[in-house]
């Protein structure tokens, strides 16, 4: 599939004019929870809907409320969409590929190894992956409460900080949006999930990394905990999702877009009204090199999350464990930084 990367991002589907124009069919697939799934082929041929932020900060009460209500949809429906007008400029954009980029200079990888593992404290992590199972060059900070990065290269930090900062506009207003949509007050989630002090972690990726891979896989088949991740990248092509009905979908996405996944734990809050979903990257042929950024917006580490009563009945018994966020990332033997999915060891069999 690499081949056919291009070096921009391209899709030839226009945005959608508004977010009530997102959805062209409903789907009502049923769960899939196979993670092993051995094919790497994917298809095209799947709309991922489009939302356009813009008009959740509508003056305009009507149109906000027909966003509301198809943001609802969206999330139920797909669990994952494009999110376009966002306010992340393109020279923010610009200036994080390029910082990345030249963090990941290949001459300079001594000087990264500072950043390896040391121990389950760390708030900066640097690994570098070559195997039949996983190949990429990362670089992991905490984005939010507290930033770190690297101070190096020059005006890296800065471009990072910059992003995250626009990141969290977009928390604070999804956040509200989706709690309207799930019939409640617009402070549902923040309350919830302490959203004001939530705890962000971004994984930056180089796929392949600084060497050749040794297999077709960059990133292996998984779901990520938290409310949601954003994903931006700078070249259109890898990253794969697993739609209701078991179909890998490509995600091919707009131009200047923001790549919207839910998170385990709405998931959980919502006792499965609303789901995260399996998804990977693949490098195959390693014809071009790509970033891409990956910001995880949870909870904060002290919120104790379980499915909320209003999800909860005779009809729908709660269907997973609650636990704090940061047992929960800590459930696999992990650490914070790490922020690795518990889902099925908190599912309830």
């Amino acid at each position: 599939m690499a081949e056919t990367m291009s070096p921009v991002l391209i899709n030839p589907r226009p945005f959608a004019s508004s977010i009530s124009t997102v959805i062209s069919t409903q789907h009502s697939f049923p769960r899939v929870q196979n993670l092993h799934v051995d094919t790497i082929l994917a298809v095209d041929d799947i709309e991922i809907p489009t939302v356009d932020f813009s008009v959740l900060l509508s003056d305009d009460l009507k149109k906000r409320s027909k966003a509301i209500e198809n943001i609802g949809n969206v999330c139920e429906e797909f669990g994952f969409f494009y999110l376009v007008n966002h306010g992340v400029s393109d020279e923010v954009l610009k200036s994080v590929f390029t910082g990345i980029s030249e963090f990941f200079n290949p001459v300079e990888i001594n000087d990264r190894k500072q950043y390896e593992k040391k121990n389950p404290t760390d708030r900066i992590r640097w690994g570098l992956q070559s195997s039949l199972g996983e190949n990429r060059e990362y670089l992991k900070v905490i984005a939010y409460p507290d930033y770190h990065c690297p101070t190096k290269p020059a005006g890296f930090s800065d471009a990072m900080e910059e992003y995250f900062k626009r990141l969290r506009v977009i928390v604070d207003r999804l956040g509200k949006a989706v709690s309207k949509a799930l019939g409640f007050e617009e402070c549902y989630l923040e309350k919830a999930f302490k959203l004001n002090s939530g705890f962000d972690m971004s994984a930056m990726n180089l796929y392949p990394p600084n060497f050749k891979s040794k297999g077709s896989i960059g990133v292996p088949n998984h779901t990520d905990p938290g409310f949601f991740v954003s994903l931006i990248q700078d070249v259109n092509s890898g990253l794969q999702i697993l739609s209701h009905k078991g179909d890998w979908i490509n995600v091919n996405m707009p131009s200047d877009a923001i790549f919207i996944n839910l998170g385990d734990h709405l998931e959980i809050l919502t006792n499965g009204k609303y789901k995260s979903h399996v998804h990977r990257v693949v490098v195959d042929n390693n014809k071009v090199k790509r970033i891409s950024v990956a910001t995880l917006h949870g909870p904060s580490l002290d919120s104790f999350v379980s499915p909320a009563p209003e999800f909860v009945d005779e009809s729908h018994p709660p269907m997973y464990r609650g636990m704090t966020y940061k047992q929960s990332l800590e459930a696999n033997g992990g650490d914070e930084i790490d922020v690795q999915s518990s889902l099925e060891q908190i599912r309830i069999k």
